[in-house]
């Protein structure tokens, strides 16, 4: 399967994107970076490190620096730290991002690889709704959308109402939603039932010195975040649990709706079923255990 991931990495982007760098069943051909857990500079920056970590040779092209309508970003520094890696600070620029920028490399590969394209979308789905506005084909050319936000039929986390991507920028996400490519959501009613803990994390390194190791590293900031905040022992693989989607849904209970997002007040961000709007397929449930099995057989393949 032909996927390219739009991420604003991100600690648990990180940990998706060496998922599906690990994972046979996935053929990743590039990355899309988006503003969201930090600056869309700091985003590419970290795509392009990661990639040469993982020893990939996929192009990264920048995005969205912030929000429709928006000349601001404030990142989720006290989730994913200063740079988006916890306490690793010290982040090396290495290569450049692609000529084109990310909603314009969507667009093309998607005609380059029309019918056979999955994206991921990890972060805010501004990139994904400026490719949309590009290129009216777009999401025709698609296989499949699978996006990791939204909160249909449980509370937010950014507000009790709200899951983080789909409230950074939710004018954008309720234009995907009006005439959404064929979509697969996986939300936080699914993704908060994979939790990961230190221990996982643990034998992620032993197996993996290099890439579980760095994973290890960066997750103590992000572990100590859900403790403090939520009283939990581990973090939900929330980006993992999308990227395992793209090729692994019976492991989901999916049902269909069409989706709103509250645009204005008190309830911004918020995920509504809208039966007058085309459906989209929403994880409502997961083997929650099998989704962290499949992640750590798969990481610890990786050096």
């Amino acid at each position: 399967m032909k996927l390219i991931i739009d991420t604003d990495p991100g600690i648990d982007d990180a940990m998706a994107i060496a998922y599906a760098a690990a994972a046979p069943e996935i053929d990743l051909i590039g990355l899309t970076a988006v503003f969201g857990n930090t600056h869309v500079h700091q985003s590419s920056r970290n795509a392009r490190f990661l990639v040469e970590k993982l020893g990939l040779n996929i192009p990264v092209a920048e995005g969205a620096p912030f929000a429709r309508g928006e000349t601001s970003h404030a990142p989720s520094e006290h989730v994913h730290g200063p740079e988006g890696f916890g306490d690793l600070t010290e982040i090396p620029e290495i290569g450049e991002n692609h000529t084109l920028a990310a909603a314009e490399f969507l667009v093309e590969m998607a005609r380059q690889h029309r019918g056979e394209l999955v994206v991921c979308a990890v972060g805010p789905l501004t990139n994904i709704a400026d490719a949309m506005r590009m290129d009216p084909e777009f999401a025709n050319n698609l296989a499949k959308l699978v996006i990791m936000g939204g909160a249909v039929f449980c509370p937010g986390n950014v507000t009790p109402h709200a899951e983080a991507n789909i409230y950074h920028d939710a004018d954008a996400a309720d234009e995907v939603f009006a005439n959404p490519p064929t979509t697969l959501l996986v939300g936080l009613d699914v993704t908060l039932k994979t939790l990961y803990e230190s221990a996982d994390f643990e034998g992620l390194a032993e197996k993996s010195p290099n890439m579980g190791t760095f994973l290890r590293d960066i997750s103590r900031f992000y572990l100590k975040f859900y403790k403090e905040v939520g009283g939990l022992e581990g973090c939900g693989l929330h980006d993992s649990t999308a990227v395992i989607a793209c090729t692994h849904e019976p492991m989901f209970k999916i049902v269909e709706t069409g989706l709103r997002v509250v645009t204005t007040g008190d309830e911004l961000g918020a995920t509504r079923p809208d039966p007058s709007r085309p459906a989209v397929r929403v994880c409502q449930d997961v083997d929650g255990a099998g989704v962290v099995r499949l992640f750590t057989e798969r990481v610890t393949s990786l050096p």
